[in-house]
């Protein structure tokens, strides 16, 4: 086979769109008229191997599921549970294994969606494919197909393999899930620069995309994992996806306190033995019982609680979560990447400029919707008579469709000439009265080998000639220009710097032009027909306009400390356009794919320091960014809806992909999609995001002081050898009541005033920060010198171990309520109506405490249980009188650190 086998070995392929068709022809050994004989196709099949891409081994489900256990944090769990197994609790081992359990599950149906995306690239592929084989024309199942073979394309045909074009008559592609491209590509068979992207590849057709209009013969170069498609599959297959911050977080958290707990039950055991104080059994049992409340075994179900409530708030905005942990991410997010067309534009084209020989107009709307004005100096302007005329010439010389499909525009056809109907609409003109009033005599169709359509129409004046088409081609055709007052000079000059000012602005541009009583007769036009004595109406400016929303939404997100950044597959003029009207970078400097390429990764990693736009972006390019990105300590958030977005979507910290013109690829690659494809529900999901984490960790802050303070009472208790003052089994009974009836209501509290003004907190923050150390023990403290006190105080009044016992547990579990109070807010007051009304599931918690800690004070079932008596009534006036004490300690500790500013920031800090 020669030299087309090297080339299915070699790493890198050649450049096929650099090369003559002849040379290619020949490198591939084929007679473009006769194609490969079957006997040398069956051959090279079994060089090259089917046209499909590649499925990797997957993982069986008990192994997914088993998995799902590999975390310090479960290990603990597990130790936790089988302890309080063998001190026969069975309904607390019960609840810490349902939670284990229900984690795993989670994981576990999350688990797998990296193989649904490859999957879903493999369904882009075609099933069939229309071919030369021996000069005859047939047709096959695509994955028989082998380099070499020669393809026939036709409009509405899915692209089977990587193509070199050989012959192209107006064939346009949409390959907007691969390059990004807002507008079909229009293909020629010339040879293009080895260093052209693949945007930039004007004589290739790629496998997966679609053929809009004309028909073309191609020669197969790539097949399989060969293709741009395959090399995005084997990019999505080789990117692991990052663990979320908060995973990372947990995970460190829980090697910290396994350390700890493990390092103090030695410490103490050791130090009890020796004093000999207390039997092995006795000393072993309390032991256990500062493990045991050391162990924060609510924590898991707490924040799995949170983060479906976040996703169920955030489903409310638009933005559907597909793996729980995303939720938080989002609320870490410093930097957002996202894609242009369909995200932060409507990816429907739109007339905005327009300029005659007299003015220049804005047009104002939205996509295809035919609603909006033609303005001039911000001023409405009615329908002059050019206008009227540039409207009649959009209208009839016009073969698309546009049309509402379930409350949506569409357009079949070239989206440009879509564009044209609602600009029509906007100068008051109707298109169905146009056509009947100048119905079509001939055409002259557009073919990119003359750059115009021309019709010729007959109306009540007589026939006219109307034409649009590339402005360069339609100036070199006119010798007037239209006036109000008639036709006058051609002012060449002047149109030609407005088409670069357009062009500049990233519009794309279209010259309009007629001519009453042609001398031309219908049924024979052709582009050598038309005349050079043309009258020009003037330009157009077309483009695909920002969402209106999202100007906004990149607004708020630079408020709340958030780097917006636009990646995309566009041309640089038009990226950085659209960028500057979205508020994004100045609109000049932009970075496009080659500027990428001349690149090593630290070059990158400055580059992406400052700048915000990059264009004709890559599949690789877009993989590169997010890891340069990441590499400067950011969060980053990827956004797109093409099947080139979906490697980086699965490689950034959050991948965000479009529910609506979004392709299967990126929806499984991502962690969320938007279900009203609007960048503006970003910005509300980070709302959302922040929201979930800020109540994490107040309710770490809120469930760790009791750890602590019943871990210390127990430990008192061993150090200075006296009874102990609260049993394991209480323990776990205050641990329940409060991660259970008091911790969850953290999960429902509302959006803090500022929470979209404050910086992303750092990526390297901990969970539990050098503040939340100090809150945490300060708080303990204060809740072991409570819980001391009730008891002693109890034993002074000559009561028995287990009634002071009593007073110590409700002493403990009332101090939670009043620091559940306490805890709405990290720093601000809690001493107003106010704090305490946002949230009704605080007052449903407390008063399932209430009730529970009157079944455990006065039940007798609960007597036998957990070894307790019932307190008089007069001991309730002290617990109480003591945990209001408590609740003004917190309260003034609060009031200390907002009144210094060091500290007060060193608390906030994100």
């Amino acid at each position: 086979m020669g030299s087309i086998e090297a080339t299915a070995s070699e790493t890198e392929p050649l450049p096929w769109h650099a090369m003559p068709v002849e040379q290619v022809e020949s490198q591939l050994r084929v007679d473009p008229g006769r194609g490969l004989d079957a006997a040398e196709a069956a051959e090279r099949l079994k060089t090259y191997g089917p046209n499909r891409l590649p499925q990797g081994k997957k993982r069986g489900p008990l192994m997914r599921f088993l998995a799902q256990f590999n975390n310090v944090l479960i290990y603990v769990l597990l130790a936790a549970g089988f302890i309080k197994l063998m001190l026969s609790l069975w309904l607390d081992a019960s609840i810490i294994f349902a939670v284990v359990v229900l984690n795993s599950l989670l994981g576990f149906l999350q688990e797998g969606r990296a193989e649904k995306a490859l999957d879903s690239i493999r369904n882009m592929l075609s099933a069939e494919a229309r071919l030369l084989r021996s000069g005859a024309a047939r047709l096959i199942a695509a994955e028989d197909l082998v380099p070499g073979d020669i393809v026939l394309l036709e409009s509405g045909d899915k692209i089977p393999a990587d193509m070199r074009l050989v012959d192209a008559k107006n064939l346009r592609t949409e390959e907007a899930a691969l390059t990004g491209e807002s507008v079909p590509a229009e293909k020629t068979v010339a040879p293009v620069s080895a260093k052209a992207t693949v945007g930039d590849r004007e004589n290739m057709a790629f496998s997966g995309t679609m053929v809009v209009s004309g028909r073309a013969t191609g020669v197969v170069v790539a097949t399989g994992r060969q293709t741009e498609l395959g090399r995005i599959n084997q990019m999505l297959a080789e990117v692991s996806a990052l663990e979320t911050p908060l995973l990372r977080q947990i995970k460190k958290f829980g090697y910290v306190i396994t350390v700890a707990i493990a390092i103090i039950s030695v410490l103490l055991f050791s130090w009890g033995h020796w004093l000999g104080h207390m039997t092995f059994v006795e000393l072993f049992q309390a032991v256990v019982g500062i493990a045991v409340s050391l162990i924060p075994e609510g924590l898991p179900a707490l924040i799995t609680i949170t983060l479906a409530i976040g996703v169920q708030r955030m489903a409310q905005r638009n933005a559907i979560i597909r793996r729980l942990p995303a939720v938080e991410t989002l609320g870490a997010v410093s930097r957002i990447c996202s894609d242009k067309t369909g995200t932060l534009t409507l990816m429907e084209m739109m007339v905005t400029s327009v300029v005659t020989a007299e003015a220049s107009y804005e047009v104002t709307g939205d996509g295809y919707a035919p609603e909006g004005e033609v303005k001039a100096g911000g001023k409405p302007v009615g329908t002059t008579p050019v206008l009227a005329l540039m409207g009649r010439v959009s209208v009839l010389c016009n073969d698309a469709e546009l049309f509402q499909d379930d409350g949506k525009w569409k357009v079949e056809g070239d989206p440009t000439e879509g564009a044209l109907y609602p600009f029509a609409s906007k100068l008051g003109m109707d298109r169905a009265t146009e056509a009947a009033a100048a119905p079509r005599l001939d055409a002259i169709p557009f073919e990119s080998e003359h750059k115009f359509m021309a019709t010729l129409n007959r109306s009540a004046d007589g026939e006219m000639l109307l034409v649009k088409g590339a402005p360069e081609v339609i100036l070199d055709h006119c010798d007037r220009q239209q006036t109000a007052s008639g036709p006058a000079p051609l002012d060449r000059n002047r149109f030609t710097r407005e088409s670069d000012r357009l062009a500049a602005q990233g519009e794309r541009v279209l010259g309009l032009a007629w001519l009453p009583d042609p001398d031309l007769e219908a049924g024979s036009l052709g582009p050598e027909h038309l005349p050079r004595t043309l009258v020009l109406l003037g330009l157009v400016g077309l483009m695909d306009p920002p969402r209106k929303e999202a100007v906004d939404a990149v607004r708020d997100c630079h408020g709340g400390g958030i780097r917006v950044t636009m990646i995309t597959g566009d041309h640089k003029i038009t990226a950085a356009a659209i960028a500057k009207m979205l508020g994004i970078g100045d609109g000049k400097t932009a970075v496009a794919g080659t500027e990428i390429e001349a690149m090593n990764d630290a070059a990158l990693q400055e580059c992406v320091r400052d700048v915000d736009v990059f264009a004709r972006a890559s599949p690789e390019h877009k993989l590169r960014l997010v890891k340069a990105i990441q590499a400067n300590r950011q969060i980053v958030a990827m956004t797109g809806d093409g099947v080139n977005d979906a490697p980086a979507l699965k490689k950034a910290d959050i991948g965000v992909a479009m529910g609506i013109k979004g392709t299967e690829v990126t929806k499984e690659a991502a962690g969320m999609i938007l279900a009203d494809d609007n960048f503006a529900s970003i910005s509300a999901a980070v709302k959302e995001g922040r929201t979930v984490y800020n109540n994490i960790e107040k309710a770490m802050l809120f469930l760790l002081p009791t750890n602590v303070a019943q871990g210390a009472v127990i430990a008192i208790a061993i150090l200075f050898a006296f009874t102990l003052p609260i049993t394991a089994p209480q323990v776990l009974w205050v641990n329940m009541v409060t991660s259970v009836a008091l911790g969850l209501t953290i999960s429902f509290e509302p959006h803090e005033a500022d929470v979209m003004r404050r910086r992303p907190r750092r990526v390297d923050r901990p969970i539990v920060t050098g503040f939340g150390i100090w809150r945490i023990l300060f708080v303990g403290a204060a809740l072991v010198l409570y819980t001391l006190a009730a008891f002693f105080w109890m034993k002074a009044q000559g009561a028995s171990d287990q009634l002071a016992r009593t007073a110590a547990v409700n002493a403990i579990t009332l101090g939670q309520v009043y620091y559940l109070l306490n805890s709405r807010y990290l720093l601000d007051s809690s001493l107003s109506l106010r704090a305490h009304m946002g949230n009704p599931f605080l007052w449903y918690g407390i008063a399932g405490v209430v009730v529970l800690q009157l079944l455990f004070t006065y039940a007798p079932p609960f007597h036998t249980i957990f070894d307790t008596e019932a307190l008089p009534l007069s001991a309730w006036l002290w617990l109480i009188g003591g945990g209001l004490v408590f609740f003004f300690v917190v309260e003034i500790e609060k009031l200390i650190i907002r009144s210094m500013p060091a500290l007060r920031a060193a608390a906030t800090r994100q």
